[in-house]
């Protein structure tokens, strides 16, 4: 199985990779089939993601796709990032194979979790169908 080289270098150079101690936000994700887990350490300042940092426990696959999702919204305004998938995760990596989209899909959950501590956080308001496309913990806490 050949990965891409983008995917081979953020998985053996990846980036923002640490724990942000004052961060505003933290969400963390994992995925029971595989074991990866995902956490996702972000800083605000007037609605901009300032900093990002992130730990991940996982694949290969599950590494990269951390270190590109991280640098696809540092710099970037909350709105952005939450606009944020899988899909252009896994174009900006150059393709993954099948069966660790997966892992996309993981980077794209923890960005959301992340942003929702926030706002929990900072008592803003938010739709909870925004921050999931519904089938994780975040919806199911409101049921």
């Amino acid at each position: 199985m050949l990965y891409s080289e983008k995917v081979m270098d953020h998985f053996q150079n990846p980036r923002n990779v640490g724990k942000l101690e004052d961060a505003d936000g933290i969400g963390e994700v994992g995925n029971a089939k595989c074991g990866d887990i995902m956490k996702m350490y972000i800083k605000v300042k007037d609605g901009i993601i300032t900093d990002v940092k992130f730990n991940t426990f996982g694949c290969g696959s599950a590494i990269a796709t951390s270190s590109m999702a991280t640098e696809m919204i540092k710099g970037k305004s909350i709105e952005e990032a939450l606009k944020l998938s899988n899909k252009a995760v896994v174009e900006a990596l150059e393709g993954l194979p099948a069966h660790k989209i997966h892992c996309s899909v993981l980077a794209e959950q923890a960005v959301k979790a992340a942003v929702k501590d926030y706002y929990d956080k900072n008592g803003i308001a938010y739709e909870p169908e925004t921050l999931c496309g519904g089938d994780c913990a975040c919806c199911h806490a409101h049921d």
